[in-house]
């Protein structure tokens, strides 16, 4: 999943996209909100987090641009502000959920979490091919019902392909879920970690096949043989 994070104070910005890299997001950093609009006019984001209170203007000026445009990419508001009327005011602007300041990490990540499990969300609660499970509420992974841990990438990609077995993923929609603006990848960086996913896959007896489309990217497929034995 890819986030964009609107924040202007830079040990908070730089501990949550700490954490939320950790808990395996794509985080891209706008410190102002005209590096936000910038930010999605280049990218598609499964989810912001849009701090209301701005250098350069407030945030609900750009969320409600946002919403006349017809952008409906789900959007958490943060403040400082207690004032009732003004998060009234911000939900019917078309926030999707109000976070206050200070806050938790845990509750931040679990309200993003709630978020894209919402009907049309990026979230499903539970994938399957095979033999192979993903738990999108717990980020747990299993093989025949044995726990399959992964490093946080490699995670994300097994999810990239499991939201779409069966179907090409690009190679720009990897990158996209893997990779910040700011990440320093090397130019194989994704083979790499499609090579080591495949040997773990191997290795736990997945019933999956991850298939290289050249040119193209990857798609993962269940092993129908493996299936019917």
């Amino acid at each position: 999943m890819r986030l964009l994070l609107v924040e202007d104070e830079a040990e908070l910005a730089r501990l949550v996209r700490v954490n939320l890299t950790r808990e395996g997001f794509a985080v891209d950093l706008a410190p102002t909100l005209e590096e936000a609009r910038s930010a999605m006019a280049t990218a598609r984001y499964d989810v912001i987090l849009l701090d209301l209170s701005m250098p350069d203007g407030d945030g609900l000026d750009l969320l409600a641009s946002w919403r006349r445009t017809g952008n409906a990419t789900p959007v958490i508001a943060v403040t400082a502000r207690d004032a009732i009327d003004e998060r009234v005011q911000g939900l019917n602007v078309g926030a999707d959920d109000y976070l206050g300041k200070p806050y938790a990490q845990s509750e931040l990540v679990a309200r993003i979490r709630a978020l894209l499990r919402r009907p049309n969300g990026a979230l499903g609660m539970r994938l399957k091919a095979g033999n192979l499970e993903y738990d999108a509420s717990s980020s747990a992974v299993s093989v025949g019902g044995d726990s399959l841990p992964l490093p946080r990438r490699e995670l994300t990609l097994l999810e990239l392909l499991m939201r779409r077995v069966g179907q090409v993923v690009t190679r720009q929609t990897i990158e996209n879920g893997l990779y910040g603006f700011d990440d320093d990848v090397d130019s194989n960086a994704m083979e790499a970690s499609v090579s080591r996913l495949r040997k773990r896959l191997v290795s736990a007896g997945a019933t999956v096949n991850i298939h290289t489309v050249r040119g193209v990217g990857y798609m993962l497929t269940a092993d129908k043989s493996a299936a019917v034995a």
